[in-house]
């Protein structure tokens, strides 16, 4: 590979099978031209992932995992078996557009502050995900439920609302989601990679919490687009109780890194603040028939029910994240 340009690509699969195989012909061009080399960590799938990797991209240094390790312990295994200034963990759900790699590259050599260079995703209809977030606090909490985004612009901007932060602009953020990010190796190494108590959801907010609490920042680089079919490994596990683990994993992460304190008081004010607008929405249904008194009813019903797994007992909060 081409010293300093070097990026070692670590893809994560778990029965993904042609998602997987289209992963891998985006990342084709920039391994035949030595900008990247690829490790692709199967965590035990059972539809003949591995089997495909290594008959159709031999190119490709597969690992094959007789259990699932989760995201950040399978980026961790790969990590081990190079040197590489850069490390890309990624989903297998992802595909690279032309010259992304490049202009990440590119973008990161240009911010040596940034430890996490961060692209734009594109959802299948052709949409931008919304990828990057403040980290979770309490006042970013109140900003939001309270709406004062709706008096102060700015607010919106750091809050990463659609509509507020243009998604075409680059800049430093807080952290953003994981399917592809490049990471500075030296950076992962003094922060001791991923977090593998974190097994599934927030270790993208965790490695950039860690990295922030050691001076490194987080860049986002919309010139550089990366396609996204969401969750479509974890779907098939949970399906509608998506949400919840996703929220469970948050909640828990507070929990560990910032103390059960700080999670509960989180989970209490949101679930008080939806519990306002339950209220709030049944006596406008009742005044009135619109669709949308009785969505917000069933949306603010659904926050009470999704922020109360912030408010478990100690000990399953803080378990959560632990396989």
């Amino acid at each position: 590979m081409k010293g300093t340009e070097a990026v070692s690509i670590a893809v994560v699969s778990w029965n993904t099978k042609d998602l997987l195989a289209a992963c891998l012909r985006s990342l084709e061009a920039d391994v035949l031209t030595g900008r990247a080399e690829v490790c692709v960590v199967d965590n035990a799938s059972s539809d003949g992932s591995a089997d495909m990797v290594e008959a159709e991209f031999p190119w490709a240094r597969l690992i094959r995992s007789s259990a699932n390790l989760g995201f950040g312990r399978a980026v961790n295994l790969a990590a081990q078996g190079s040197e590489a200034t850069w490390l890309a963990p990624a989903n297998a759900d992802i595909r690279l557009t032309p010259g992304a790699l490049e202009r990440l590259v590119a973008a990161g050599g240009a911010d040596p502050d940034s430890a996490i260079v961060a692209p734009m995703l594109l959802l299948p209809d052709g949409s931008i995900q919304p990828s990057v977030q403040p980290f979770p606090t309490l006042l970013d909490a109140a900003l939001l439920r309270l709406r004062v985004w709706r008096i102060s612009r700015r607010v919106g901007v750091r809050l990463c609302l659609r509509g507020y932060r243009d998604p075409r602009r680059s800049g430093h953020v807080d952290w953003a989601a994981g399917a592809f990010l490049l990471v500075r190796r030296r950076a992962f190494q003094e922060v001791e990679g991923f977090d593998e108590e974190q097994w599934l959801y927030a270790e993208d907010l965790d490695l950039a919490w860690r990295l922030a609490r050691s001076g490194w920042r987080t860049r986002y680089e919309p010139g550089a687009v990366v396609h996204h079919e969401e969750s479509a490994a974890t779907e098939q596990v949970w399906g509608d109780a998506l949400p919840a683990k996703w929220l469970e994993a948050t909640y828990a992460w507070i929990a560990r890194r910032r103390g059960i304190g700080q999670a509960r008081s989180l989970a209490a004010f949101n679930v008080a603040m939806s519990g306002v607008e339950y209220a709030l929405y049944s006596i406008c249904a009742m005044v009135s028939s619109a669709p949308r008194w009785r969505h917000g009813r069933q949306g603010a019903r659904e926050g009470i029910r999704l922020h109360r797994l912030g408010l478990r007992r100690r000990d399953a909060l803080l378990k959560q994240p632990l396989r």
